[in-house]
């Protein structure tokens, strides 16, 4: 044990492995294989439980859930979202992203939540509706007359691409107010967590879509239409714009992937996707296509297997010679390397997460400047170009594709704040494609360079690109950061500060002021703050987009929302976490706060523990933080959702069944300004309905020493160069560098009288291992007396490093009525050490 102690300083030099390690970490942690759809017992029983939290909330039995879609979580849990229903009508904007286990247990909610006022008075003190009143539920018009008033309003003359689309709903009309602390602020001044968006109004409404083409154009439109009188409440644009050998325009000789059919080749990838409209993935010739009614046409065939001849497309010339080719291979080659990117990096496969196969169309109408993704196909277009190039270069094709992703899972609506960052979420996979595909489109991590930060650059005749990520407002109309007016603007612009907030939490910023790298809203130390790089900025960006956001989401919510993932990819607190803060703040969302709690950040002493109890029976949380300004300021949160009332260093509740499940956890701000903040970790809340609870294990938080658990007994104690996740004790295994085998033990007793077991423990993973092969490892078992194996909890290794503990849960029912061991068996090979640090083992039984 006192080789590990001088391995310290190996550890700290070794801080680029080991950032490498915990990138493969989050890989393994992000998305699994596609799920299988829920079955219609599955929804209802997940609805069931959605409503019994509804009605620990206090809303009525009025109020309940409509599953909206499914898509794969990390290994072991799907994400289902859930449209909020009052008397059967969907609430627009108003959701809940849930994250459910193998066993169908809810893990987490994030909540958007607009249905404060429905069931309020209905009329207000300004003699507005407050809520939907009892006698509106009817609509006076139509949904055919809905739909043909909007036909006449946006395309009188035009013909529908999709059949139109009529949903009868409630329409929360919003508007933003200040928070208390922003009252007296200038406009100027409000940043935008000083403002929320509150329901002022409801009207029964018709969402209407429109997916039309008039003369020589696509005129797609969302229309919200009184039901009661036809008035036009809010209307939006909803078009979503910008191994064989391929010559491609932009890339140079590239492998595409085609199939061979006889004796031709056909650009058919069947190795990515399934499914879909020609059962894997596709570049088809719409040979001039009209852009207002467009055809895919055929899948490209040829009688070789060398395709393009690398040239901008030839106005008038054939679409299917060798000059006609290059932009199906542009094509092909970007829809390969976004597949592989999301796929290899993400474990995301496809658009959808499902692996079903999508395709692009060359060759849409003639000289065509724009570039489009399809929802009613889940596939996209390409034109040629006449002020542009072919718009077939890989960031723009990785943005389009990137439209399908949000389409399958946040679908993040298309106008205001949402909007921008549906459309900033598509630049972004834009430049992480392109970086991807630079770096040779193979590994598990995006390169920390290759992509230009410029959207759009290649396919540019004049070389100035449509969007500069790292200084929006060099293309003259997009903001550098947040204000109150960025809803007004059209997305492409409004998604400026996002864009720039991505560059700085990748790249980092620059303390001059005459750099275009430059933020005024960074004010603390160091002015320049520091990037996290490529691929960890996009793990936590992609997690929070697919599990955490909602179609309504805005800027203040994504800060909150890319934070919580930042936590649970890299642990509170933690460097990553400090950039996303960082980053936010650099665009005028949140404040600023130093990037070392050394120079006066906030940083939490005691994390929220697990609470067990029955129903009935008085549950309590609680947080201590440390640094900063006192005194500090406290926010619970429930399942992602604040908790009204909530804001002392302990939060209390009579705990019901409903509430089997729920996780808790605290925001601590001081009293500086700008204000520094740090978020806990979760708790989760265990509710039985019969009988207490009991603490099987022994000393699990090793305050006592060795005292209760037997085998390698010297790894237990206070070492430097850890720290504990409660108390100053802990048991070390591993952190050798060399071969070894570690192993505690300890004998439990699960009766056969108990209705439940539950074995956690806090396990915090580093190495100077790299990459992903797995070299020591960590076993968690339960055996029975004579040291046989009854089963094998958990596997862990190098590959799974982290920052901070994570805690680990199991359910023990299985060895109820016996005696049994728990072992934790460490084993090392001959070099580059990894240390697992367990502690606080605990085994409740109910």
């Amino acid at each position: 044990m006192n080789l590990r102690k001088t391995l310290l300083a190996a550890s700290i030099v070794a801080a680029l492995p080991m950032m490498a390690s915990n990138a493969a970490q989050a890989a393994a942690q992000l998305m699994s294989a596609p799920v299988a759809l829920a079955s219609p017992q599955e929804s209802a029983g997940l609805v069931s439980k959605l409503a019994a939290l509804d009605n620990q909330r206090g809303l009525s039995a009025d109020h309940s859930f409509r599953i909206a879609s499914q898509h794969p979580g990390v290994v072991g849990e799907k994400i289902t979202r859930a449209n909020h229903t009052f008397k059967g009508l969907r609430v627009f904007g108003s959701e809940s992203v849930v994250v459910t286990n193998d066993a169908g247990d809810i893990v987490s909610e994030s909540v958007s939540d607009r249905r404060a006022k429905l069931g309020a008075p209905a009329t207000s003190t300004d003699g507005r509706s407050a809520t939907v009143a009892q006698a509106d539920w009817t609509p006076t018009l139509s949904a055919s007359d809905a739909i043909a008033q909007v036909v006449k309003a946006v395309a009188p003359s035009g013909t529908h691409r999709w059949e139109p689309k009529a949903e009868l709903l409630i329409y929360p009309v919003m508007k933003s107010v200040r928070v208390a602390s922003a009252l007296n602020k200038s406009e100027a001044a409000l940043n935008a967590t000083d403002l929320e968006d509150v329901v002022d109004h409801y009207e029964l409404a018709y969402f209407v879509q429109t997916r039309m083409a008039d003369k020589g154009k696509l005129v797609y439109f969302d229309t919200m239409v009184n039901a009661k009188t036809g008035a036009v409440i809010a209307r939006w644009k909803a078009l979503q714009t910008v191994v064989g050998t391929g010559n491609s325009q932009y890339n140079g000789t590239v492998p595409i992937q085609t199939s061979l059919s006889g004796s031709t080749y056909k650009m058919l990838d069947s190795t990515r996707g399934t499914g879909g409209t020609y059962g894997g993935m596709a570049i088809t010739n719409a040979n001039h296509s009209s852009a207002d009614n467009p055809n895919a046409g055929s899948i490209y065939t040829n009688t070789s297997n060398t395709w393009g001849d690398g040239q901008q497309y030839i106005n008038g010339g054939s679409t299917t010679n060798a000059n006609g080719q290059t932009a199906a291979v542009n094509s092909l080659w970007g829809l390969m390397n976004t597949y592989d990117a999301l796929k290899n990096v993400l474990g995301w496969q496809s658009l959808d997460g499902n692996n079903t196969a999508t395709y692009i169309a060359a060759h849409v109408d003639t000289q065509y400047d724009n570039a489009f993704f399809e929802p009613g196909c889940k596939c996209m277009y390409i034109g040629d170009g006449s002020s542009f190039y072919s718009l077939g270069s890989i960031d723009v094709i990785g943005h389009e594709m990137s439209h399908g992703v949000t389409d399958a899972t946040s679908n993040l609506t298309y106008s205001g704040e949402s909007g921008g960052l549906n459309e900033s979420n598509s630049d972004i996979g834009g430049e992480m494609v392109e970086a991807y595909a630079r770096a040779g489109g193979t590994g598990s991590v995006i390169p920390a360079s290759g992509n230009d930060w410029m959207m759009g650059k290649e396919i540019s005749k004049s070389g100035q690109p449509l969007r500069w990520m790292y200084k929006p407002s060099k293309d003259g109309g997009s903001p550098d950061a947040w204000s109150s007016t960025i809803k007004n603007l059209d997305v492409h612009y409004s998604s400026g500060p996002n864009n720039r907030m991505f560059y700085f939490l990748s790249q980092g910023s620059n303390a001059s002021s005459s750099s275009d790298y430059y933020s005024k809203y960074l004010v603390k130390s160091p002015a320049a703050m520091t990037g996290i790089g490529n691929d960890k900025a996009f793990r936590i960006w992609f997690k929070a987009l697919t599990t955490k956001f909602t179609s309504s989401t805005n800027y203040a919510d994504a800060r909150t929302k890319v934070l919580a993932s930042a936590t649970e990819l890299y642990g509170a607190g933690s460097k990553e976490v400090i950039a996303v803060t960082r980053a936010y703040a650099a665009i005028n969302v949140g404040a600023d706060i130093d990037e070392t709690g050394a120079t006066g950040g906030v940083s939490i002493t005691t994390q929220p523990s697990n609470v067990s109890v029955t129903a009935g029976s008085t549950a309590s949380f609680s947080v201590g933080a440390t640094g900063g300004t006192s005194p500090y300021t406290y926010k619970w949160y429930r399942n992602g959702a604040v908790i009204s009332g909530a804001t002392s260093a302990t939060y209390s509740l009579t705990a019901q069944t409903a509430d089997n499940g729920a996780v808790f956890n605290a925001v601590v701000s001081d009293s500086s300004s700008p204000v520094k903040t740090a978020t806990s970790g979760n708790a989760t809340l265990t509710v039985g309905t019969t009988g207490g609870t009991t603490e099987r294990v022994t000393n699990g938080g090793f305050e006592s020493g060795v005292t209760g658990w037997a085998g390698t007994t010297g790894v237990i104690g206070n070492y430097s160069g850890q720290t504990a996740y409660e108390g100053t004790k802990f048991a070390w295994l591993g952190g050798n560098g060399s071969t070894a085998s570690e192993t505690i033990t300890q004998a439990v007793t699960i009766p056969s009288t108990v209705t439940s077991a539950t074995l956690t423990f806090a396990l915090h993973i580093d190495t100077a291992e790299t990459g992903s092969t797995v070299y020591d490892k960590l076993v968690v078992t339960v055996k029975n007396s004579a040291g046989s194996v009854l089963g094998t909890l958990a596997t862990y290794s190098n590959a799974n490093a982290a920052s901070g503990y994570q805690v680990r849960t199991f359910n023990m029912s299985a060895y109820k009525g016996q005696t049994v061991t728990l072992s934790f068996a460490m084993t090392e090979d001959s070099s580059l050490q990894t240390s697992f640090v367990v502690d606080k083992v605990s085994l409740i039984t109910q």
